[in-house]
């Protein structure tokens, strides 16, 4: 196992759609995402922030607050959420040190594979929805701050790239 280099915005990479996994072993990645997660210090890591244009995430939103629960979604897909709408600050390692207000749903139903191609679906809420809808935007070329009013992300931006240049 070992750590990945995180790739930051502007790599256009972070703007693609990825592909299907299907069938393909994805057991090493995975191990070495966890890995890469808890070292940065993250709640979730999708493939393409390093690199990896497939759809797939590792996530654990509750290590930071004790026990943790790591899980991965494979070639997920949302089925349903709630459609209440909670605004909390997000933080994004593929954007270090830039908290964007994020409006997501409350809750979420996910159906997804595991890394032993085992089909689950599942209802989330809370920290685990948000982390999972953060890093299913990230399978569709998205990032925290595509999901803000365009005069707030160009407010946000501009010392973020300055700084970043």
């Amino acid at each position: 196992m070992s750590v990945l280099p995180i790739l930051e915005w502007p790599d256009p990479r972070l703007s693609q759609r990825c592909a299907h996994v299907g069938q393909e072993d994805m057991r090493p990645l995975i191990a070495d995402m966890f890995d890469t997660m808890y070292v940065a210090k993250g709640r979730g890591l999708a493939a393409p922030q390093v690199g990896v244009m497939k759809r797939l995430f590792v996530f654990d939103a509750t290590w930071k607050d004790g026990e943790g629960t790591p899980m991965v979604m494979i070639d997920p897909v949302m089925i349903a959420c709630e459609r209440i709408p909670v605004v909390m600050e997000e933080m994004c390692l593929s954007v270090p040190g830039l908290a964007v207000p994020v409006e997501r749903h409350k809750a979420v139903t996910m159906q997804w594979t595991d890394e032993t191609g085992d089909i689950h679906m599942g209802d989330f809420d809370g920290a685990e929805a948000r982390v999972i809808q953060h890093e299913f935007d990230h399978l569709n070329g998205m990032l925290h701050f595509d999901r803000i009013a365009p005069e707030l992300r160009e407010t946000l931006e501009k010392p973020w790239l300055a700084d970043h240049a």
